[in-house]
C-alpha cells in the first residue's frame, strides 16, 4: 500500500493500480472506510416529542389493574368515552414497544410440564401393552 500511496499522485489511481497488480475496487472501498469512522450525529428531538414524565404517565395506566388484559385500541376508547385524552393508539404502542411489554399482555394459564410415564416390569406379566393394527 505505501508503493500505491507514492505512485498515485503522479499516475493516477487507475495507472497505480495496473501497475502494482491492486484492485481498483478496494482502494475506493477502504477509502470510504476511513471517510466513515466519525461516529453519526445525534438525531435531534422532536418538538412535539412526549416528556418523560407523559411516557410514564402513559405506562402507568396502560400497566394498571384496570387495563392490564386490555389491548391498547380498547383502552384508547375507554379513555376516550370518560373524556380523558392521553395519547394516539399508536403513542401507546410505542410507549409499551419502549418498555418491551408489546408480546402479549393477557393472563393467561400455562401448561403443565408432563413427563412421559416410564413403564419398568421385573417380573412377566407386570406390564401390559395393546396393539392396534389390524391382523
Amino acid at each position: 500500500m505505501a508503493a500505491f500511496h507514492q505512485l498515485h499522485p503522479t499516475a493516477g489511481i487507475t495507472s497505480a493500480c495496473m501497475t502494482l497488480g491492486i484492485n481498483r475496487a478496494a482502494i475506493y472501498r477502504q477509502r470510504a472506510s476511513q471517510r466513515h469512522t466519525m461516529p453519526p450525529k445525534p438525531r435531534p428531538a422532536c418538538a412535539f416529542a412526549l416528556s418523560q414524565t407523559e411516557r410514564q404517565s402513559i405506562l402507568d395506566i396502560l400497566d394498571s389493574e384496570r387495563f392490564v388484559d386490555v389491548a391498547p385500541a380498547t383502552i384508547y376508547a375507554t379513555l376516550l368515552d370518560e373524556g380523558r385524552y392521553h395519547g394516539s393508539v399508536r403513542t401507546m404502542y410505542r410507549v409499551l414497544e419502549s418498555a418491551n411489554q408489546t408480546g402479549e399482555r393477557r393472563r393467561q394459564r400455562k401448561h403443565p410440564v408432563y413427563s412421559k410415564p416410564e413403564l419398568l416390569a421385573i417380573e412377566p406379566n407386570q406390564v401390559w401393552s395393546w396393539d392396534i393394527s389390524a391382523p
